[in-house]
């Protein structure tokens, strides 16, 4: 898929909104990927995972075991990536605050793992992710997304990255607000709620 047909994926889906948004990171952005409307058609998640999987280097497709996904907003593309890649998918959770496995789900220890997330920003709940997955006994040997927004800032992971697409709608600061967006309140749209 090429970047203007991933971008019609979402607009057919109403997924790119805009207004004043406070993103998980704490930045505030005048666009917001809504991730979970576009994926919530099962045969269009199912496109976005197989053009994700195909991203990926045919030798890092075949040394992977499992596919981890942080909850809630990697939940869907990380089960689509494990169809699309004929691989058992699992997601790690944080009840009190930081990830961990849960539902009886176990890493077996030496794992070669794939995070997939829905969207990168800053990679501080994917660094989170797999520290929870390294503790569990697993092998993080790269990471694969459906959306790099983070600008082109070249966040380290600490393994290789694979996005579906990178999107660089400008973020800013709380002290560095354009005056249209500091004029409206921010919506928090993630899954994840931040101290404004």
């Amino acid at each position: 898929m090429t970047d203007d047909e991933i971008l019609a994926e979402f607009r057919a889906a109403d997924a790119l909104l805009q207004g004043h948004f406070l993103l998980s990171s704490g930045r505030h952005s005048e666009y917001y990927l809504q991730c979970a409307r576009v994926l919530m058609d099962t045969e269009r998640a199912g496109r976005l995972a197989s053009a994700l999987a195909a991203k990926l280097p045919r030798d890092l497709r075949q040394a992977i075991d499992i596919v981890v996904s942080p909850a809630m907003g990697g939940v869907i593309i990380g089960h689509e990536m494990g169809r699309a890649l004929g691989k058992p998918a699992l997601f790690v959770e944080r009840p009190t605050g930081t990830f961990e496995l849960r539902r009886g789900f176990a890493i077996e220890p030496g794992a070669k793992v794939l995070m997939v997330e829905d969207v990168v920003t800053t990679g501080l709940s994917s660094r989170e992710a797999m520290d929870a997955v390294r503790a569990a006994g697993g092998d993080v040997i790269a990471e694969a997304a459906l959306v790099d927004r983070s600008a082109g800032s070249n966040i380290d992971l600490g393994v290789p990255f694979y996005p579906l697409v990178a999107i660089n709608f400008p973020t800013y600061a709380a002290d560095e607000l354009p005056p249209e967006l500091a004029a409206t309140p921010a919506i928090k749209p993630g899954s994840r709620s931040v101290a404004a």
